[in-house]
């Protein structure tokens, strides 16, 4: 049973500012009978280089049919403080490049927890990119992160091995 699963696909900033590019999501969700609950999309930081305005529209236009947002490489970009606040945003990824030396660097052990923090206050999950260590996934976690991507649990893999995952008796 596959029901409880979720999908995020990156999205760069050229495809979404696309015309047509709300509907074709929306068309193709359709087409597959998919729950839009079940996708995030995740977008960059350098969508915010454009028109912000324009961004908010498509955003809030596909949130208001249940698609998620996440906002991708965090602290890596063109971040402002606003955006985390006007975006209609589930969630941040911390970027690799802040996990790889929490434990090593206390500059980036800071920004992690800042980040943390901040997204706790907005409300926004969090996901911590690149975890690689037990020790990197035991500073994140007593810091309250709750989302985790790296090598730790997976390396990437071709998409016909998805099944072989998914299947408990596999």
């Amino acid at each position: 049973d596959t029901a409880h699963l979720s999908i995020s696909v990156n999205v760069s900033a050229r495809q979404f500012r696309q015309p047509g590019f709300v509907a074709e999501v929306l068309q193709t969700l359709k087409n597959h009978n998919a729950d839009p609950r079940q996708l995030k999309l995740e977008l960059t930081e350098s969508l915010l280089l454009g028109d912000i305005e324009d961004t908010i529209a498509r955003m809030v236009q596909l949130k208001s049919e249940g698609v998620g947002f996440a906002l991708d490489d965090f602290g890596t970009g063109y971040s402002s403080l606003s955006y985390l606040k006007r975006l209609p945003l589930d969630q941040v990824k911390i970027d690799q490049s802040f996990v790889r030396d929490v434990l090593t660097d206390p500059n980036d052990a800071a920004i992690v927890r800042t980040i943390l923090a901040l997204a706790k206050s907005l409300d926004l999950e969090v996901v911590a990119e690149g975890v690689e260590t037990t020790g990197q996934l035991s500073f994140l976690r007593l810091h309250g992160c709750e989302g985790f991507q790296g090598y730790l649990f997976g390396r990437p893999g071709p998409a016909e091995t998805i099944d072989a995952l998914l299947d408990p008796a596999g």
